[in-house]
């Protein structure tokens, strides 16, 4: 009985209208949830509250189909989309009218909208590239940090006079080397220094040439090159390797030859 229940779990959670009809479910979601930012009437209020509760049960059915249909359930929770989809349907299970964890639930329900990346196997590629890439990715952001801090220094000293507001101390002066660095009308910032200090374009132009030239190339390249390792996973994942090809053709072969000797008659 079970296992004729898994049978067709398995054959619906494979099937792509089902996928499909999933994704579609999770715009939905992110659809209502902008519409509730919007005053609504009533009506609209009264649809909006039968669609929340649609589409909440049918995620736990979702879930509840992969769970089933999974063939090692010891480590289903063990995995971290699943973990996260788990705690997005138990969350959006919290009843928002009258409770003390309405604003929780309300909030929970906006990351449903990141189903769509447990769901879409491509989104998961990239999600797990950015998060195995931070470990290479902190050593350049440390030299970054490094480096804002000794030119955030630098500018606070011989530029606060001049602007107070832009270099007062080296909190505000990182932010303002942030704005430069993200080309954010640093040139006024720039001819504003120079009118005191004519020097100071080589301040601007080597500290965007760090930043934003050497690091954030730097910065793509890591996560490129960790994109491009997870796609070669995934294929290894989807097709079979040549070992495998091999040793079942050699089963084959050796089953072939062993039935023609058992049909052989003897002579």
């Amino acid at each position: 009985m079970y296992e004729t229940i898994q049978n067709k779990l398995t054959k619906l959670k494979e099937n792509k209208i089902f996928e499909f009809f999933v994704v579609a479910v999770i715009i939905i979601s992110a659809l209502e949830i902008g519409a509730k930012t919007f005053e609504l009437t009533d009506t609209a209020i009264s649809l909006t509250g039968v669609l929340d509760i649609f589409i909440t049960v049918f995620f736990l059915f979702e879930l509840t189909v992969r769970f089933i249909t999974d063939n090692d359930k010891k480590n289903f929770f063990k995995k971290g989309w699943n973990i996260f989809d788990s705690l997005v349907v138990a969350i959006s299970l919290i009843p928002i009218n009258d409770s003390e964890m309405a604003l929780l639930a309300r909030l929970v329900r906006i990351f449903r909208v990141l189903r769509m990346v447990s769901v879409v196997p491509e989104l998961r590629v990239l999600i797990n590239s950015l998060i195995k890439a931070l470990p290479q990715l902190g050593y350049v952001v440390l030299l970054m940090f490094i480096i804002f801090y000794i030119y955030a220094a630098f500018g606070s000293y011989v530029f606060k006079d001049i602007n107070p507001f832009l270099w007062g101390d080296i909190a505000i002066s990182m932010l303002t080397l942030f704005r430069i660095m993200t080309f954010e009308d640093w040139t006024d910032i720039q001819y504003e220094t120079m009118e005191i200090y004519p020097w100071s374009w080589i301040f601007y132009l080597t500290f965007i040439f760090f930043t934003a030239f050497a690091f954030l190339n730097m910065v793509i390249g890591i996560v490129v090159n960790v994109m491009e390792e997870e796609h070669s996973a995934m294929k290894k994942e989807k097709e079979p390797s040549m070992t495998e090809l091999q040793n079942e053709i050699r089963e084959l072969k050796s089953l072939i030859l062993t039935n023609q000797n058992i049909e052989k008659p003897k002579s």
